[in-house]
């Protein structure tokens, strides 16, 4: 059977030869690129998208039982290997969002990608921002499509309430809200675990570590 750290182990992302690349021709080329688009929509687009995504992650971090969620895919004593079934799905959005925030954004899509093979709405919901984001407009329509269509498990939200949804998280972006940001002492768990995944390139597992952080910071709201 699969499991969750054989797929960490596939999951390096592969890096080109510096000794044969060109920076000044590369420049060159996106500033070449730039000047022959109009960028106003597209950035508008993705700066707004890019604002979601942190608030919808800051609202799912902030959960109360977002920490015991996490704990449950978290690495044991005995360093066992987590087999998909085992997975807690909802542990799996929660700490895709914590990478998100504290900048580990390929690890953050592994981790929804995870959750949203498991069905999860909201991960697919956060991968659809996150493509935005990036401008890949064609993944972003895939998993606005699973979103709203493909997970017959569970009645799929209505245009309605992910309108609601967005002028919400407008409100929220302008106005302000409770939601509190990753602390400092989180950061510092998710770039120690970082480290640890250098050869794939992902961030593995949470540990019984960065779940105590993770306790100590949703216990303070």
């Amino acid at each position: 059977m699969t499991t969750i750290d054989d797929l960490l182990a596939d999951a390096a992302i592969p890096v080109s030869d510096a000794r044969n690349f060109d920076v000044g021709a590369a420049l060159r080329r996106l500033a070449a690129d730039a000047a022959a688009l109009d960028p106003t929509p597209g950035v508008e687009r993705a700066t707004q998208a890019g604002h979601r995504l942190s608030m919808v992650c800051r609202w799912i971090l902030n959960e109360p039982d977002a920490a015991a969620h996490v704990d449950k895919i978290a690495e044991g004593p005995d360093q066992s290997p987590m087999t998909e079934d085992q997975m807690d799905v909802d542990g799996a959005l929660v700490y895709a969002c914590l990478l998100h925030l504290t900048g580990h954004p390929e690890s953050a899509q592994f981790w929804w990608q995870l959750a949203a093979g498991a069905s999860s709405r909201a991960a697919a919901y956060c991968l659809h921002l996150d493509h935005l984001r990036l401008g890949e407009l064609r993944e972003a329509r895939h998993w606005y499509h699973q979103l709203t269509h493909s997970m017959a498990d569970t009645a799929p939200p209505d245009a309605a309430f992910l309108e609601g949804l967005e002028v919400f998280a407008r409100y929220a972006r302008t106005s302000g809200t409770g939601a509190s940001a990753p602390t400092g002492r989180l950061e510092k768990e998710v770039d120690r675990l970082a480290s640890r995944g250098e050869s794939s390139g992902i961030v593995s597992r949470p540990d019984e570590q960065l779940v105590a952080q993770l306790h100590e910071f949703t216990s303070r709201r």
